[in-house]
């Protein structure tokens, strides 16, 4: 699957499918509206400490999802099997957040397997 990391893409496999991922700023106004988020600002710092729940990630994959296209409930999410379990999930958390807040820097278009 090609993604578009300047838009903010991201690639993940779950449950065996390809998936492609992106905060677009709907999914960044559910998070707000999940978090109890005034705007992006608190979903930054709250995002920045790195404490996130197992709660928190299942909602930023929904959102991720949707915003990639996917119609996903967050009960079909927390079904959801990755490759490399918790690890899997926290760095596709991870590689999602930084893309859409700035912190990645390998731009351009990435082809996943």
């Amino acid at each position: 699957m090609s993604v578009n990391r300047k838009r903010g893409e991201v690639a993940a496999k779950l449950d065996g499918r390809d998936y492609r991922l992106c905060l677009t700023l709907g999914a960044l106004a559910e998070l707000e509206a999940a978090f109890a988020a005034e705007n992006l600002n608190q979903l930054v710092e709250r995002f920045g400490t790195g404490k996130l729940s197992a709660r928190d990630v299942i909602a930023i994959i929904t959102a991720g999802l949707r915003g990639g296209g996917h119609e996903v409930s967050e009960d079909e999410v927390r079904r959801m099997q990755c490759d490399d379990g918790a690890a899997g999930f926290a760095q596709l958390v991870g590689d999602l957040l930084a893309i859409t807040f700035g912190g990645d820097r390998s731009g351009g278009v990435e082809e996943r397997p």
